[in-house]
């Protein structure tokens, strides 16, 4: 699995026209599933986001989680993550999970993020045409991969 997540003070997925999913301060986290995975790494990689330390403390310092702070969660599914254009300028995708597999995985991913986090969690919609806007806070980008 492969995660970018930024830390933002708002966003939102916008799909024909309407907002699917909004939150204010929080995570944006943009999920793409690999050929390989399975239900022991997408519970490695939502935990992971929901301990993520890159809130500032009263100090300044990047040491308070999404859950700290009362931030929400806004995941989306993005398998262009695995882009691979080592070779020409035509991304190869094939260490994306198939389909079937990927929205599953992304599916439990959220599943599992929403029966262990306490705030919002807002999603798009796997597959679609999506319109994500944010205000990247910082800004702070991550990734995270397993």
């Amino acid at each position: 699995m492969r995660l970018v997540v930024q830390r933002v003070s708002s966003a939102s997925v916008t799909i024909d026209g309407e907002i699917n999913g909004a939150i204010s301060k929080g995570l944006v986290v943009l999920a793409a599933v690999h050929r390989d995975d399975d239900i022991a790494t997408i519970k490695w990689a939502a935990d992971k986001v929901m301990k993520l330390r890159i809130f500032e403390d009263e100090d300044g310092k990047m040491n308070r989680s999404v859950a700290d702070v009362g931030g929400g969660l806004l995941i989306i599914s993005q398998f262009t993550l695995y882009g691979d254009v080592r070779k020409g300028t035509r991304p190869s995708f094939i260490e994306s999970a198939p389909p079937e597999k990927a929205e599953q995985l992304y599916d439990e991913f959220v599943a599992y993020t929403k029966s262990k986090f306490s705030g919002p969690v807002e999603t798009g919609v796997f597959a679609a045409m999506m319109d994500v806007a944010l205000v990247n806070d910082g800004p702070v980008t991550i990734i995270i991969e397993k």
